[in-house]
């Protein structure tokens, strides 16, 4: 047994959320991709049978207000808010990241004022929120810049509306100052919007402490509410009221059932809602966050970065300078994964799987290794970096 081993089973040993991991359904593969999707929490499947047989197959509309479907979407929310830093009643959960990027950055420009004539977005974002902020500033009459995160606090001025910038770079895993970053948004005069998919369940956020306008998350990666699960939407208690959305719907009218032919929103969070939320779904979701029982986000991100810092010493240990981290060494810019660049990275990968440990590949040659601290032990840290050693010769 090597040095690197015997590290790896004391550190698991000492890990106090280790017993976590029964809580997911696992087997022997080394399961790196959690930045793409969350592993199955054990539970899940037989909440979702139930909610089949007996809330839509016995009960069937009755389970619109006798199982709480109706109220799915804020008490799911409030349910999430705390792993990002929320206070309840500012969090629904609803639609596709997409669309709630477009409600969030459509509504930020609105409240913005007209006089405010410009969009910053995150140069290094993922592409879709590019594309989403562009189509935003179309429609109400902005004109969009790309900038680096590093960049925005110089791009501001008073022309600046909106600023939508991820949390983590999906890419290489860079954290990106929330806290320094939103204060200099604000301090311009503009509303700031974060993307948290990479980083809501894997650190702290701490949205209401550093007064975040709008926020939006994915679902299924950190938070293992499954393929395609319902993303949600923050909205700062004290902008609620002026929160206009691009996509008001009957679920977000005050009297939803009155079937008015006039909009008028509801008050809160709920106005962030739009048409009937996927049940299915959502309830997996509700069901998957049960994992988070007694697992604080504080111990959450320590363990993160120990798991991180370990496997990077595995990779220096097993494959030496045939690979290169683009992922910060310093904790304070690091989320929970690690991105190494080689040659013939994609080919790579495909062996990796092949023996047992599964990551990501993102061209041109880039490995992506996601470090989920409910259930990634560090004995599986050593494991996937000796296999990359191998697989590299």
């Amino acid at each position: 047994m090597s040095e690197l081993t015997l590290q790896a089973k004391e550190l698991d040993a000492a890990d106090a959320l280790a017993p976590v991991r029964s809580r997911f359904l696992l087997d022997d593969v080394v399961y790196l991709d959690g930045n793409s999707l969350g592993a199955l929490p054990a539970h899940v499947p037989d909440r979702i049978a139930d909610v089949v047989r007996r809330e839509w197959g016995e009960l069937r509309i009755r389970s619109w207000e006798e199982s709480g479907w109706w109220t799915a979407p804020e008490r799911i929310g409030d349910r999430i808010a705390p792993l990002v830093g929320a206070a309840p009643g500012q969090v629904v959960v609803g639609d596709s990241t997409s669309v709630n990027v477009f409600k969030a950055v459509v509504a930020a420009a609105r409240m913005a004022g007209e006089e405010r004539t410009e969009i910053l977005v995150d140069a290094t974002t993922f592409p879709t929120d590019g594309y989403i902020a562009e189509s935003a500033a179309r429609l109400t009459g902005r004109t969009l810049r790309a900038v680096t995160p590093a960049e925005v606090p110089h791009a501001l001025g008073p022309r600046t509306a909106a600023v939508l910038l991820n949390h983590v770079d999906y890419r290489t895993g860079r954290l990106h100052d929330l806290p320094s970053l939103t204060a200099a948004i604000h301090a311009a005069g503009a509303l700031a919007v974060w993307d948290l998919c990479h980083s809501a369940g894997a650190l702290p956020v701490g949205l209401d402490a550093h007064g975040v306008d709008l926020a939006v998350g994915c679902t299924y990666k950190y938070l293992n509410g499954g393929p395609g699960s319902p993303a949600f939407l923050y909205v700062r208690r004290e902008l609620q009221p002026r929160f206009d959305s691009p996509l008001p719907g009957w679920n977000s009218h005050a009297e939803p059932f009155g079937m008015q032919p006039s909009y008028d929103p509801a008050p809160g969070a709920v106005r962030g809602r739009v048409g009937t939320p996927d049940i299915l779904s959502m309830l997996s979701l509700e069901a998957a966050l049960e994992v988070w029982e007694g697992v604080g986000i504080d111990a959450v991100r320590a363990k993160s970065l120990a798991l991180t810092d370990f496997f990077l010493s595995c990779v220096a240990h097993y494959a030496g300078d045939r690979v290169e981290s683009v992922t910060p060494t310093a904790h304070g810019e690091r989320g929970s994964q690690v991105s190494l660049r080689c040659e013939n990275a994609g080919d790579v990968m495909k062996r990796l799987i092949e023996a047992g440990v599964v990551g990501d590949f993102r061209p041109p040659d880039v490995l992506r290794f996601g470090f989920t601290p409910l259930y990634t032990s560090f004995a599986e840290a050593e494991r996937a970096a000796r296999v990359l050693g191998a697989v590299l010769g």
